[in-house]
């Protein structure tokens, strides 16, 4: 049977720069001297929590952009998305940029979905600089899915903590120096009855397995083609039932397997399973994978975010979480 869902990028589009905002918990990760800028206030000293939210992936925009000596009027797309009912931040932050926009939503699969939309418009000629990413603010995503957060409710151990994070990258045509994009699968929705919103790394290990590996059949890779295969916020819960579904296909799980959410707050067990939201695979996508890129210590890697598409709307009807997960495979020559 033929693996469907494949992309194939023969331009190779760089990711020619990078930006990444954090609010002040974020502090407590271990990749925090990688992050470009770090909030003193989560809310970026705004009224609201929304607002604020709008300003941390502004914030992290203009980073990327300035890093390639670009203002906003350069830019020929705006691919960015969150997880806010109608994806309201992202449309403010649009709306101050001025940027053509395309609204993105894949939940905390969004890193990649935009990174390969706007690849693809770079590889069809259509676009010579796009930002994408996507971004998650604490509180703001926090109460439209669980309890509000000022009732301080106990949560579970499985639950995972929403990062107060925007990360975008700046992608162009190809240069010499650069992460390329040279490939992609798009995910298929994957729904295995969790109804439980404090499970979403049970709930999503299942469509981030189901990529992985429609995308090494698809594309004719070997686990060890990768210096590393990072999934986006399965959490630590996730991240082992991921590995457990990988083992049952004959899958060698060897030490590249890497879970942006599982090492986000580098285990602390204040942030019990781990980290989650749109802005946790794009901040650690987009700092410490990229730095890794450029100094040369990875040459060739698999990001696969995963995604829970569920809505404040569905969770109260007591619906299943369905979820999806994309890949994009990034090459240093």
């Amino acid at each position: 049977m033929v693996t469907k869902g494949l992309l194939t990028f023969a331009s190779h589009p760089i990711i020619a720069a990078t930006g990444v905002v954090t609010g002040p918990l974020e502090n407590k990760s271990p990749f925090v001297s990688l992050f470009d800028k770090v909030y003193d206030d989560e809310r970026g000293k705004l009224t609201t929590n929304e607002q604020g939210h709008a300003k941390l992936m502004e914030d992290a925009c203009m980073i990327a952009l300035s890093k390639v000596d670009k203002l906003p009027a350069d830019a020929d797309f705006l691919l960015i998305g969150d997880l806010i009912n109608q994806m309201t931040p992202s449309s403010f932050c649009a709306s101050s940029l001025q940027i053509p926009y395309i609204g993105m939503f894949s939940a905390c699969a969004t890193s990649v979905s935009s990174l390969l939309t706007a690849a693809l418009l770079t590889e069809v000629g259509m676009s010579s600089c796009s930002i994408a990413g996507s971004g998650s603010q604490h509180n703001a995503v926090e109460r439209q899915f669980r309890y509000p957060v000022e009732y301080g409710s106990q949560t579970p151990a499985t639950a995972q903590w929403t990062v107060t994070a925007a990360g975008v990258a700046a992608v162009t045509p190809n240069k010499e120096g650069f992460p390329s994009i040279v490939s992609g699968t798009i995910g298929r929705v994957v729904d295995l009855g969790i109804t439980n919103p404090f499970k979403m790394g049970a709930a999503m290990a299942p469509a981030a397995a189901d990529t992985l590996l429609r995308h090494l059949k698809g594309h004719g890779r070997k686990v060890n083609h990768y210096d590393a295969i990072i999934t986006g916020d399965l959490g630590k819960i996730g991240f082992e039932l991921y590995k457990k579904l990988l083992e049952k296909e004959k899958f060698d799980t060897t030490s590249n397997l890497r879970d942006a959410g599982a090492e986000f707050y580098g285990g602390n067990p204040d942030f019990q399973a781990g980290a989650s939201g749109a802005g946790c695979s794009a901040a650690i996508y987009f700092s410490d994978v990229y730095a890794k890129l450029m100094a040369g210590e990875y040459k060739r890697v698999l990001l696969i975010a995963t995604g829970s598409l569920l809505s404040p709307v569905t969770f109260q009807q007591g619906e299943t979480i369905p979820c999806i997960a994309h890949a994009v495979e990034l090459m240093m020559k």
